[in-house]
């Protein structure tokens, strides 16, 4: 059963709780004049890959989208990797 904690008790014990979470596996509800708001526990392996590959998506989309950019404003008839080749000459 998860120990209840008040908003201001885990703001102010933020550090100590995350540790119990993280090396105990304890998990808290977190509440707010009493009334349940949330819920904070350890994720399992599944959900750390699904968080790990979410980011890693998000970060590849942020790549193609510069990548687009630079497509779109490209001057040169040569391309980037002909450029650079010329470079390490």
């Amino acid at each position: 059963m998860p120990t209840e904690i008040g908003i201001r008790e885990l703001k102010n014990q933020a550090s100590r709780v995350i540790r119990a979470v993280r090396e105990e596996g304890s998990a808290y509800v977190v509440t707010v004049r009493g009334e349940p708001v949330a819920v904070l526990r350890p994720l399992d392996e599944e959900e750390r890959k699904r968080l790990r590959q979410d980011e890693i998506q998000a970060k590849l989309a942020e790549m193609d989208a510069l990548a687009q950019k630079i497509s779109e404003a490209w001057v040169s008839d040569k391309t980037a990797v002909e450029l650079v080749s010329e470079q390490r000459k």
